[in-house]
């Protein structure tokens, strides 16, 4: 048997890292424990993989360096024995909307060599199938499937002539140029009310063209040729790339347009001549439009011979996704619309079926976004990449991914400066003996719920058909709290977000979106709490308090007040480097002079919640700081840029922020995500004080123990995709664990035991 071989770390020191040293097994599965800021991902983000990545990088000439992301030397004495590193982590796909999972798969690929080799009539190469080719594309729509048309409906106002403003855009405002094209056209009646024109005025108006009209100016009539609302709007604004229209006008465009199923193809992007080709009646298109296991049945149907190495090829791609929990996709779908966990789990899929044997996968909290049932389903696939000779390192909080894992490494003990650590190595059975927060909580069963609030009210969602929702009806209670549970795609965010919060917008959504698009964004700055420190410094210096601004006059003046000089490489990429006149303190020198009970506003900013709290005094700064202490931020700095924030974080800021409300309706996202197992608890604290306080909270959850803690449970199912958009259960979680025909009850049942 071949001896044991590790990589090796030995002082690590990045971010909170305490001189860190480990040795993590190679071609075993590692996983990663610890609170929320204790620093895993320091260790294996910041340390092992941008060591890795910056190891490789070099091996290329300084041609194609210059063109790769650059990765600094980590802090740390030495690394060794490292593989090649691959990130599988939650960011979004992105793309555009020409990326579809098929594309971002290489599926969609192999679909259209199968069509070009198997399809009748033959039409041509695989080329001919793609949508992003100009010889396979729908020329109406360039391939996309959809066009952008002015809504009609928006731009006029019917019940005004044109004399008193019938038309809203702009441009076309009573006086203007534009306007008068029509109203000296001699083709209308400018006072007659849009309501009231005839059918062939309404054409006419909107997209008459082929008339000469004679327009008035000073130098005598102008012949000109008529054109309608329509065509002129079209080719002033929709036919010309954006960038030549300004934002302010662009923002006033988007307000009047829409964007309609493609006449020609019907979404299908591609050429008739590409969609005429079929295997056993359906087209390209169609095949891509199917869900994921519905397509796998009709591949594997296909027995022509020709096509045997592609059929079996594409049957093992999609029965990967369909391992992944991903059977509710389509091909077609766009790489856009995925959520964070869907994404990460399709980068998975993209890696199965590697031949590269000896690397290093790295995976960021894989769990995330799955039903316990699929948590299975992605043990067996990481344990199959393992197999093949592969080092796997997981960074997770979820009890069943913990309990597969060959060797565990808990970081600890607790966040922030308080972490940093290696509090303990071993296997899944030393760790159910340590005292750490990892070994207390991994056999910790959460108790079931047995006293249920009462409903004051019900809120109603009548006939809802979004998405797959198979016209749902249904009431949730009001001063409650109810959990909406389901396995991935079964319809719980298209029935709160898509149903409920359009019929609702009183809804606060506390979600994992970005709290800031500014990079200037901290959760100083997002709480609000930097406008008082800034007033305190302002009146303990007698100074203005915009000079403890890093976005006014306190800025440096090299960096704006960044903290870095961003280098705009043109063909290469861009490099970011800290300002060397303020090393990255954003503050011009004479501003730190000056102090707050002996802190500079740097050293405030680069206190954690929890320094902070035993720094100020004030009542409005402690209750909002005290909130972020709450929702189990405690570790994070005043100044940490909001665009460092996870998912999870920045979910946590919003629910902070809105902590000083009550009696208000909030839908919550997954509010677990990113959090330990010991801090489910302390959620679930707060969550219970608010609904306790008068407010009514729904959350969107597969966690067990918030689901245990629910007064109402709305399940769905009992699939994903066209297999789901029913309700399956309504009931406490006491009346759940006895329903057979819920799969979600299935897991609560088991855990209950």
């Amino acid at each position: 048997m071949p001896q044991q071989e590790y990589i090796v770390v030995r002082g690590a020191r990045e971010n909170n890292l305490k001189n860190v040293s480990l040795q993590i097994p190679k071609r075993k599965i590692t996983v990663f424990t610890g609170v929320s800021g204790s620093g895993k991902s320091s260790l294996v983000f910041d340390t092992v993989s941008a060591e890795a990545q910056r190891l490789l990088n070099e091996t290329y000439t300084a041609f194609i360096r210059n063109r790769l992301p650059k990765y600094s030397r980590p802090d740390a004495d030495t690394i060794e024995n490292l593989s090649t590193a691959i990130v599988i982590d939650q960011k979004r796909l992105g793309g555009n909307s020409r990326s579809t999972v098929g594309t971002i798969t290489d599926i969609y690929s192999m679909l259209r060599l199968l069509y070009s080799r198997a399809g009748t009539p033959f039409v041509g190469y695989s080329h001919v199938f793609s949508f992003n080719d100009p010889n396979g594309m729908c020329l109406e729509c360039q391939g996309l499937g959809k066009k952008v048309e002015l809504d009609v409906d928006k731009i006029f106002d019917k019940s005004k002539s044109l004399n008193e403003g019938a038309i809203l855009f702009p441009i076309f405002s009573v006086g203007s140029w534009y306007l008068k094209t029509y109203t000296l056209s001699g083709l209308f009646d400018n006072d007659k009310k849009l309501a009231d024109y005839s059918e062939q005025e309404w054409e006419m108006l909107l997209y008459g063209k082929g008339r000469k009209i004679k327009l008035p100016s000073k130098g005598g009539p102008i012949q000109s040729d008529y054109e309608g609302v329509v065509p002129k709007f079209n080719r002033l604004y929709i036919q010309r790339d954006n960038n030549e229209l300004s934002e302010s006008t662009q923002g006033k465009v988007n307000r009047f347009i829409t964007v309609v199923q493609c006449p020609v193809c019907k979404g299908a992007r591609l050429s008739q001549d590409s969609l005429s080709c079929t295997i056993h009646g359906y087209n390209i298109a169609e095949c891509a439009s199917m869900e994921i296991s519905e397509l796998l049945k009709v591949i594997k149907d296909i027995v022509n011979p020709v096509a045997a190495t592609i059929v079996s090829s594409l049957s093992e791609r999609l029965q990967h996704l369909i391992d992944m929990g991903l059977d509710y996709l389509s091909l077609d779908r766009e790489t856009t619309t995925l959520s964070g966990g869907e994404s990460q789990r399709i980068k998975m899929v993209r890696q199965l079926g590697s031949s590269l044997t000896d690397m290093m996968y790295i995976f960021d909290e894989p769990s995330i976004g799955l039903h316990p049932r699929d948590i299975h389903r992605l043990n067996r696939l990481l344990r199959k990449l393992c197999d093949k000779g592969n080092t796997l390192l997981v960074v997770e909080h979820d009890r069943d991914v913990i309990q597969m894992a060959d060797h565990i490494v808990d970081v600890g003990p607790r966040a922030g400066t308080r972490g940093g650590e290696i509090v303990f190595e071993g296997t899944v059975e030393e760790l159910y003996r340590a005292p750490t927060l990892t070994g207390r909580y991994i056999n910790r069963q959460a108790p079931m719920k047995e006293t249920f609030r009462m409903p004051q009210g019900h809120m109603t969602i009548a006939g809802a058909n979004a998405h797959n929702l198979k016209n749902v009806t249904i009431d949730i209670p009001v001063g409650v709290l109810t959990v909406v549970t389901g396995v991935a795609g079964s319809g719980k965010s298209s029935l709160i977000h898509h149903a409920f919060v359009p019929q609702y917008p009183e809804a606060v959504v506390i979600d994992q979106s970005a709290i800031s698009t500014s990079i200037r964004s901290n959760p100083a700055t997002y709480t609000g709490i930097m406008d008082d420190i800034r007033t305190m410094f302002a009146r303990a210096n007698k100074k203005s308090a915009s000079l403890f601004s890093f976005n006014s006059k306190g800025a440096c003046p090299d960096c704006q007040g960044l903290g870095f000089i961003y280098t705009d490489l043109a063909f290469m990429e861009g490099i970011k480097t800290a300002c060397e006149t303020c090393e990255g303190r954003r503050f011009r020198d004479e501003v730190l002079k000056y102090t707050l009970n002996g802190k500079s506003i740097t050293d405030v900013l680069d206190m954690t919640v929890r320094e902070a709290l035993d720094f100020f005094d004030k009542k409005e700064i402690c209750q909002r700081l005290q909130a972020l202490d709450d929702v189990g931020l405690h570790y994070l700095t005043l100044g940490q840029p909001s665009s460092t924030l996870s998912g999870g974080e920045c979910q946590r800021v919003k629910l902070a922020d809105e902590l000083q409300q009550e009696g208000k309706l909030y839908v919550m996202d997954e509010p677990t995500t990113g959090l330990h197992m010991s801090d489910v608890d302390h959620l679930l604290g707060i969550i219970n004080r608010i609904v306790d306080s008068g407010s009514t909270v729904i959350v969107i959850e597969h966690n067990l123990d918030v689901i245990k803690q629910a007064d109402w449970i709305i399940d769905l199912g009992p699939e994903g995709g066209h297999k789901g958009g029913e309700i399956v259960f309504e009931g406490t979680p006491r009346q759940l664990i006895h329903t057979n025909s819920s799969l979600t009850g299935k897991y609560v049942r088991e855990n209950a035991m």
